[in-house]
Parts: C-alpha cells; structure tokens; sequence
C-alpha cells in the first residue's frame, strides 16, 4: 500500500501541500503548534482511509490489485479535497472519538 511518503514525493505540489496539511492534523501530545507533526500517526491514519475506502471499492471490484490501487487514488483526492476546507480534522481521528464516547 502506498504511503503518504510516498505520495509526498511522487506527485505535485499540491498534494505535496496536502500531504503536509494531513500531517499537521495529528501533532505529537502536548508539541507546539509549530512542532512537526506524528509522522507515524498520520500514516497509520493514511493507511486506514485507504482500507476504509478499499471495503467500498471491493464491492464493485473484482481484483484485489484494482481495488488497491482505486483505494489509493481515492485516498490521494480525499487528502486534496480535505485541503481545501480551513481548519478541517483528520476523519479518522473524530471516527475514533466519536466511537470512544
């Protein structure tokens, strides 16, 4: 499955930008708000919309290999439209908070 690593180095500024903004999302506990972002937490987060968004695909798909890739692309345009709105939270991160009350 592809990273947001990945992503931030293959394509074009921006998603280069709204790699960034997803990172900014998921800050250390307690960091600045000017610190660098949990790399790690955004990826984890990353890789759970693409499997979020690969169990809706699998419905209309029939190889695995296809469903991975649409996932993928379909996770990349989620990160671009997520940019566009001020202020947004990471889906996964308000997902996990609303299933914790």
């Amino acid at each position: 499955m592809i990273t947001l690593h990945e992503v931030h180095k293959r394509d074009g500024e921006d998603v280069k930008a709204a790699v960034l903004a997803f990172g900014a999302r998921h800050p250390f506990d307690g960091a600045r708000p000017d610190a660098e972002p949990d790399w790690k937490w955004a990826e984890k987060h990353f890789t759970r919309l693409i499997e979020v968004i690969m169990g809706t695909a699998a419905l209309a798909q029939t190889r695995s290999t296809d469903t991975v890739h649409l996932a993928e692309d379909e996770a990349v345009q989620l990160l671009l439209t997520l940019n566009t709105v001020p202020r947004y939270r990471c889906p996964i991160c308000v997902k996990q908070q609303r299933d914790a009350l």
